[in-house]
């Protein structure tokens, strides 16, 4: 068994971030964090979820030194990012999902030039090998495409060789052999004793990779765990019982009231699709089968699939468009 030494690789604890003011007449702050508390281990994947406006952007860039901090401590391998210097930043990456790459840079020069501000950097060829780089080295970064930019940046993010990892959308733009060989070298870096802070919107992303999961709504913690602590936060899979969601498509207005008990949630999202959810059991499926044959209805598409990281975020954060 790997032992990984005990202490985090990141401690925020009650951060707040105040901006503005929204105007020069009151002189008032808008307070978008508030309060926010997390600790990242080594050789774990933490991820950080929200929607749009939540704060985990800016809880981020705190942590890693890009913005002050209002109130509350940060610690970053030790250190707090807001003093520290030259010798912190070498032994963190960070991968923002713009890149922040030149536009006019090809790629072999501009890691061969980041690679020599570390005294230890990661080989280039074993790098640009491993996320098929050289496949377009010839090209300028303006005219990559975004997933090609993305493969580069997270190269940039690592050839330093960092203990702590930062990761903004790190498969957008990416095709499925390129989002499973990124997976597969995070899974990697992850296993070799680096602690990775992951934010994305992809819920799938997050449930695949996510050892922690932090998820924070209005600038607060809201939720916390592993994906199968969160996934168990419905009162019937706090029972024990398994929370899966059928959807089938079938003609509209359906009156499934009679069929199902209370428990088991029922809507139409929109004319003919319905979503069905709760602790299902075969005598539930059996039940509605029975009731479709009794009223002549054989439904378009049928499929049935268990409770997901993206069901709790939204229980939690609500549907409605930030």
């Amino acid at each position: 068994m790997v032992r990984f030494p005990q202490s985090p690789v990141l401690s925020i604890h009650g951060l707040i971030k105040d901006v503005g003011p929204l105007s020069s007449l009151d002189g008032k702050m808008l307070r978008v964090v508030s309060g926010v508390s997390l600790i990242a281990e080594r050789g774990q994947v933490t991820a950080l979820l929200g929607a749009n406006g939540a704060g985990k952007t800016t809880t981020l860039e705190c942590a890693q030194g890009l913005q002050k901090r209002n109130d509350g401590s940060i610690s970053l391998l030790g250190q707090d990012p807001a003093a520290a210097g030259a010798d912190l930043r070498s032994r963190v990456g960070v991968m923002l999902q713009d890149g922040g790459l030149p536009p006019s840079a090809r790629p072999l020069p501009l890691l061969r030039h980041i690679a020599g501000l570390y005294a230890h950097p990661w080989p280039m060829e074993d790098l640009v090998g491993r996320l098929g780089i050289d496949t377009f080295s010839r090209t300028s970064v303006r005219r990559l495409s975004g997933g090609q930019k993305q493969r580069l940046a997270l190269a940039a993010a690592l050839i330093g060789r960092p203990e702590v990892l930062f990761l903004d959308e790190p498969s957008a733009g990416l095709d499925p052999q390129s989002r499973q060989l990124v997976f597969d070298l995070i899974a990697e870096l992850r296993d070799s004793g680096m602690g990775i802070i992951l934010t994305t919107h992809l819920m799938d992303d997050a449930q695949r990779l996510a050892d922690y999961v932090y998820i924070i709504d209005g600038g607060r913690n809201v939720a916390e765990g592993t994906v199968q602590e969160l996934l168990q936060r419905s009162p019937a899979a706090a029972q024990g019982e398994h929370v899966r969601t059928l959807v089938f498509e079938a003609p509209a207005g359906l009156d499934l009231a009679a069929v199902l008990p209370d428990d088991v949630d029922v809507s139409e999202s929109r004319a003919g699709s319905y979503t069905v959810t709760g602790a299902l059991t075969p005598r539930h499926l059996s039940a509605l089968a029975q009731w479709w044959e009794a009223k002549g209805v054989m439904p378009a598409s049928l499929s049935l699939q268990a409770r997901s990281l993206e069901d709790v975020f939204l229980d939690i954060s609500g549907k409605d468009i930030r």
